[in-house]
This record gives structure tokens, sequence and C-alpha cells, in this order.
């Protein structure tokens, strides 16, 4: 895949996974399954987004997919709590109602989703590193997480600061 094809892949992709974690607080009226499609279609681009700068052989491939779709299914946990996290602080932002009291429970919940996702990626490390050589696994962690910065940047963007 050409390098300006990738980047165009890659800004899409980040655009789309942003308004997966979104879609709950600003699109409540969309039917489930409209949401389900686009969550499936974002994995799938995602996927092929780690496919194509992985470069696996067939070996490095049997091991590696496994491991992938293990973790990916694990960050949805991740991902539902930013989710519900978000829907917390937009509603009491939108009916002007964020106490003191809330936003440190809002804080506490954000340290506390960061701390457990730190610890699921460095679980995962010791299971990449025993299906691939170790340029391999930074690799994919480059990879995730440029992925993951993109959506926090999305997702900042459209966040409003707290008054």
């Amino acid at each position: 895949m050409k390098k300006s094809v990738k980047v165009t892949f890659f800004l899409t992709l980040m655009a789309a996974i942003a308004v997966w974690f979104v879609s709950p607080v600003v699109a409540q009226d969309k039917p489930a399954d409209n949401m389900q499609i686009l969550r499936d279609k974002i994995k799938a681009d995602k996927k092929l987004l780690v496919a194509a700068n992985m470069d696996l052989t067939e070996a490095e491939a049997k091991g590696f997919w496994p491991v992938y779709e293990e973790y990916q299914k694990d960050l949805t946990s991740i991902n539902q709590r930013i989710g519900k996290l978000i829907e917390s602080y937009a509603a009491d932002y939108r009916a002007n109602t964020l106490t003191d009291e809330k936003a440190k429970g809002l804080a506490e919940e954000l340290v506390a989703i960061e701390h457990i996702d730190g610890a699921l990626q460095q679980s995962y490390v010791k299971k990449l590193e025993g299906v691939l050589p170790a340029k391999k696994v930074l690799r994919y962690l480059q990879i995730e997480n440029k992925i993951r910065a993109a959506v926090k940047y999305e997702l900042a963007g459209s966040i409003p600061v707290i008054q």
C-alpha cells in the first residue's frame, strides 16, 4: 500500500473511531444495528491498517492474529468505560450540573481507565513476545499507540473543556 493511501486510510479510520466513541453521546436516536455495522466496519478497517503495516510472515501471522483479536476484545471493555465516562460528562455539561464531587468522580474514573489500559497493554506485550520477534512487537505497539493517540486527539477536539 502506498504511503499516501495509508495516511488517507489512517485519517479516515481515526475519524470513524472517534465517531464510534462519541456516538452514544450525540446520536442516541440511531438504531443499535446501524451502530453495530459501524463498529464492525471500524474493526475491519483497523485490522487492515495493522496488517498493511506489520509485514508478517505466514508463521508470524498464525501466532499474531489470535493474540490481536483477544487484545481487541479486551480493549472493548476499556472503550466502553471511556464511552460511559464521556456520556456522563456530556450529560452534566449539557445540563450544567457538573459539581466538584462529580468532577472528582470523573477524574478518578479517567485515571482508573488509564491504569487498567496500561496493565492490559503490559500483559499483552508478554503474549506478543511469544509469537513475534521483539522488533515486530514494538512495531505493533507503535501502530496501536498511534491509532489510539489519533482517536484521543479526535475525541479531545469534540469534548468541550470544563468551565
